[in-house]
């Protein structure tokens, strides 16, 4: 296990690192990839273009695993059990993110919420392609702004 540890360590594969985190965290494991991203860019600080884009690209590769767990565990669900009356708060949720579709996505950054987010809309059978796109935006947009305002604080 050490040995794997080490493997993954930030000074010698960093990059890779860096993308294997987010994408973990992405699903609905509870891992957080910002310490990641920051810890590279305070050692390489000349890699923070690149260490946005490869968390970026790790996390919405997640998010469109989330998307497509979601659409299998509708796929099982309808067809084991015969379809139900959602609960009211359910159903006003799923309404919302009906209304809005993929631009819900852009909401996948958040904390809690995000990664559920990206598995409801392929549960909805939201369209896949608009969702990782909005997914990436968001993503993209968290990673820019969160690690360069630890890089100011920090």
């Amino acid at each position: 296990m050490m040995s794997f540890l080490q493997t993954l360590a930030l000074p010698e594969v960093g990059l890779t690192t860096v993308f294997v985190v987010a994408l973990i965290s992405a699903t609905l494991l509870p891992m957080g990839s910002e310490p990641a991203v920051f810890g590279l860019v305070q050692l390489n600080p000349d890699l923070f273009w690149p260490a946005v884009f490869v968390a970026t690209a790790g996390n919405t590769i997640g998010g469109a695993i989330s998307w497509w767990m979601g659409a299998g565990a509708h796929h099982v669900k309808t067809r084991l059990q015969p379809t139900e009356g959602a609960a009211t708060s359910e159903a006003r949720a799923l309404g919302w993110l009906r209304a809005f579709g993929p631009k819900a996505c852009l909401l996948s950054w958040l904390p809690a919420v995000g990664d559920p987010l990206c598995a409801v809309a392929g549960w909805l059978h939201l369209p896949f392609w608009p969702c990782v796109f909005y997914m990436a935006i968001g993503k993209f947009a968290r990673y820019t702004l969160m690690t360069a305002a630890l890089i100011w604080v920090f």
